[in-house]
């Protein structure tokens, strides 16, 4: 009886701090949304250490890693931020790691791990001293919009090249891929089933999609089972295994400006852009902002410690979110199959990309509609905004489609005679871009 009386206590107090009442939401929700969150981003444990590994870290340990501070970073962002928002290292981050400043600039991963520790240290400290808080909430309103409606644009190429509709060409940079392959016709499947249940209201509708396509792949695509359960290899060679004193020499300072640039805009504009999607913003502003950037932030130094590349908030967070996510319980589902994963490794690879593809391109053309809130009528707004979209895909990175944005909004401005307009911050942040690709080289 004792007990009885004690579970429904705890679930209202659970309910309450999370405010599913307030969001509209309820627990079967959160935890099909964490599910489909994970599967459009599981294979970051199984890309992250084949790209590190080419920089000459054991894979294995990093695997460890990769899980491990993807579960702890979320954990955080559930529990202590209460955002729908999911992290593990960033792709595009851990790319610049392994072939810029490992294989290109020479430097031992052990020192490129310090790099990141660093860059981490300074995020944190611009996070406690609310400098992020600042540069967050003093984003003009249309390069918000355009944050949010260039994600949907950047999930849109990820997802089309994954599902091998658009593919790689030396002549035109990209063309249309072969049709006639399985995996392609597997994730066009996958797309209509996707919107159509959706539109139909159907509950877990991107979830059943995925889960759909996987089946099929079977029959398929030869995709082949190996296994639910294995254990995990250890951690050791990676852990704590970074190397701070290189990293604070001459040559790889630049690199730690870099990693700390890139990290600073690139969470702090998916974490805008999902929540967007999320309606989580009130008055263009996210309550609980400081908490979501010390959650990332204390993960880029974790993950530094533990062995992988810089941790980031994920774009892949907006297909929970359009499956009905809406608090920290969708980051804690998501948390705790990370840490499964470290036993169900072969189970949770049994996902293929082209499977989680057709979510991706569905919720990135959700994501456009915030193209249309533009103020079509002022260049100086609508010019900046629409090159923060474009050079995300194009660039592939988040972090410079918001340095574009930047520039020429505050350079816009500043030709027509209206500086006044621009808050003290964007000035800031245009030049420290400026300084960046003038002095440091584009990436």
């Amino acid at each position: 009886m004792e007990e009885q009386v004690k579970a429904p206590a705890f679930w209202e107090s659970a309910q309450r701090y999370f405010g599913f009442e307030e969001a509209g939401t309820n627990l079967r929700t959160e935890i099909l949304a964490g599910v489909t969150t994970f599967l459009t981003m599981a294979y970051i444990i199984f890309v992250n250490p084949a790209i590190l590994g080419d920089a000459g870290m054991p894979k294995e340990a990093v695997f460890v890693a990769t899980c491990l501070v993807a579960a702890i970073a979320t954990l955080i962002m559930g529990l202590y931020a209460n955002y729908p928002i999911a992290c593990a290292p960033g792709m595009g981050l851990n790319a610049y790691f392994a072939y810029t400043v490992v294989k290109g600039m020479g430097f031992t991963w052990e020192a490129a791990l310090g790099a990141v520790f660093i860059s981490g240290c300074l995020f944190l400290v611009v996070t406690l001293f609310g400098v992020r808080e600042m540069i967050v909430n003093g984003i003009p309103r249309s390069i918000r919009a355009a944050i949010t409606g260039g994600i949907g644009l950047f999930l849109a190429i990820i997802s089309l090249k994954t599902a091998g509709v658009v593919v790689g060409n030396s002549a035109t940079l990209v063309t249309l891929g072969d049709l006639r392959k399985p995996d392609v016709a597997l994730a066009t499947i996958g797309f209509f089933a996707i919107v159509t249940l959706d539109h139909l209201r159907v509950r877990g509708a991107i979830l059943i999609g995925i889960l759909g396509v996987t089946v099929l792949s079977f029959f398929f695509g030869g995709n082949q089972f190996h296994g639910v359960v294995s254990a995990p290899p250890s951690i050791v060679p990676t852990l704590f295994h970074l190397d701070i004193h290189a990293a604070l020499s001459t040559g790889i300072l630049n690199v730690v400006l870099v990693f700390f640039l890139v990290e600073l805009f690139d969470a702090t504009g998916t974490l805008m852009g999902v929540a967007n999607r999320a309606g989580l913003l009130v008055e263009g502003k996210m309550n609980r902002l400081n908490k979501a950037l010390l959650a990332d932030s204390t993960a880029i130094v974790a993950g530094s410690l533990l062995g992988t590349s810089s941790t980031t908030a994920y774009i892949e967070s907006a297909s929970g979110v359009q499956a009905g996510g809406r608090t920290g319980v969708t980051a804690i589902t998501v948390a705790v199959l990370f840490l499964a994963s470290l036993f169900i490794a072969p189970l949770a690879g049994v996902v293929p990309a082209y499977a989680t593809a057709p979510a991706l391109l569905y919720v990135s053309c959700l994501m456009l509609r915030e193209l249309a809130d533009l103020p079509w009528d002022d260049a100086t707004e609508v010019v900046p905004a629409v090159l923060t979209a474009l050079l995300m895909p194009f660039t592939y990175s988040i972090a410079n489609g918001v340095a574009f944005g930047f520039i020429t909004y505050a350079g816009l401005k500043l030709f027509t005679g209206r500086a006044r307009q621009v808050k003290p911050i964007v000035w800031i942040i245009a030049a420290i871009f400026l300084f960046r690709f003038f002095y440091l080289g584009g990436g």
